[in-house]
């Protein structure tokens, strides 16, 4: 039926084509009179838009009349609402604030060296000595004297108690005694410059110098380097425009692509300064590290949880299409009967973000809506569909 018509429309185009007041195409062509062909392809024009109405008009009744039109096949989904999270995805590098070089505080031989590398050591251990050139002899005799000026100060004290004695000899006793006890201690700080210990518990990472090295205070003389792999985390630069939404305690995962593993955190502190040259800010995140296998500077993917929502409705970004005014949109089957049949009606709707090939719809859905999923970029406003059961 529907070739009949579009064969009768030709026909009829073809015959208005061929005569405007008697006169053909082919005559005005050969003519060459502009404004004679302008006024007839006008009248052809017109007389076309005419035919087309009516045969949509035509096509119309008879899909109306038609029982056997085969209706599109669709398949759908129903909308329901879900728990919504939306991470940013950033790149880091693991790091560690307890990994130090250990130097000497005085010049002389590396005399003892207690650890190897890989040795895990306390906080305070001794790690290694340095020859001391005769301060511990010079500490002994201080301490002799120190018993000497304290064994003097406390008669002279009991003698100024009773009343015996001079004033002035209990002040020069105890003015010796505080003097004397003084250069011990000094003499002890400057004794226990000798001695390397570890500032922390950790890992020896190096031993730098062999023993019976001369080492001396300065740079290029570190001894050991000390690394503390169970207080590992991540700084990652976050753009400003996520300022808002990326607090402490905010969720993260950070993955590993050398040891194909991660692990799950939060956000353990956020900067408080805009650096101008990215626009960004600095987070902070912590990296547990228990098994030791995580090292300083290894490269991690960190993803950040900067959105949540409980209800969301989420749908396939796949089913959304864009109209001339850029306008977003999908199909869905209005009141479906028992038959599995219903009308396809387009749905202007607005959407949020999107994580991974899901987006977030804000408005223009509801949840228990069933949207067309097969067969959506086949079907057209008001069409009545078939659902794929």
């Amino acid at each position: 039926m529907k070739n009949t018509i579009s064969i009768f429309t030709i026909f009829l185009l073809l015959l208005s084509c061929g005569s405007d007041k008697n006169v053909s195409i082919d005559t005005l062509i050969a003519n060459g009179d502009l404004n004679a062909l302008r006024s007839k392809k006008t009248v052809i024009t017109e007389q076309l838009k005419v035919l087309n109405e009516q045969v949509k008009t035509l096509d119309s009744v008879i899909t109306a009349l038609d029982t056997d039109t085969k209706l599109p096949l669709v398949s759908t989904f129903e909308v329901s609402s879900q728990n919504f999270q939306h991470f940013l995805e950033l790149q880091g590098d693991v790091a560690t604030k307890q990994n130090v070089l250990i130097y000497p505080e005085m010049a002389g031989t590396l005399q003892r060296v207690y650890v190897t590398e890989g040795d895990r050591v306390t906080k305070g251990q001794l790690l290694g000595v340095i020859d001391d050139g005769g301060m511990a002899n010079q500490l002994a005799q201080l301490k002799t004297q120190a018993s000497l000026a304290e064994t003097t100060y406390e008669r002279q004290k009991r003698l100024w108690e009773q009343k015996i004695g001079s004033e002035i000899q209990y002040l020069q006793a105890k003015t010796n005694y505080e003097t004397t006890m003084s250069s011990v201690e000094q003499a002890e700080r400057q004794l226990s410059k000798s001695k390397l210990r570890a500032p922390f518990t950790g890992i020896i990472d190096d031993v730098i110098k062999d023993q019976g090295t001369v080492v001396s205070p300065g740079p290029g003389s570190e001894v050991f380097r000390i690394v503390n792999l169970s207080n590992m985390y991540i700084t990652v630069d976050v753009p400003e425009s996520y300022l808002g939404s990326i607090t402490n305690g905010s969720m993260a995962k950070v993955y590993f692509p050398v040891l194909g593993d991660s692990i799950n955190t939060a956000v353990r502190q956020t900067g408080n300064f805009i650096n101008p040259n990215n626009r960004s800010f600095s987070v902070e995140i912590p990296v547990p590290n228990k098994n030791g296998i995580i090292k300083p500077n290894l490269s991690a993917r960190v993803t950040i949880n900067d959105y949540s929502n409980p209800i969301a409705l989420l749908i396939p970004q796949s089913v959304i299409s864009e109209n001339a005014e850029g306008e977003q949109y999908v199909f869905i089957v209005e009141k479906p009967s028992e038959e599995m049949q219903g009308t396809a009606k387009k749905r202007i709707v607005t959407t949020g973000r999107t994580q991974g090939r899901y987006v977030e719809i804000l408005t223009g859905l509801t949840a228990g809506e069933l949207i067309i999923q097969e067969g959506a970029r086949s079907v057209k406003d008001n069409q009545d569909v078939q659902i794929n059961k």
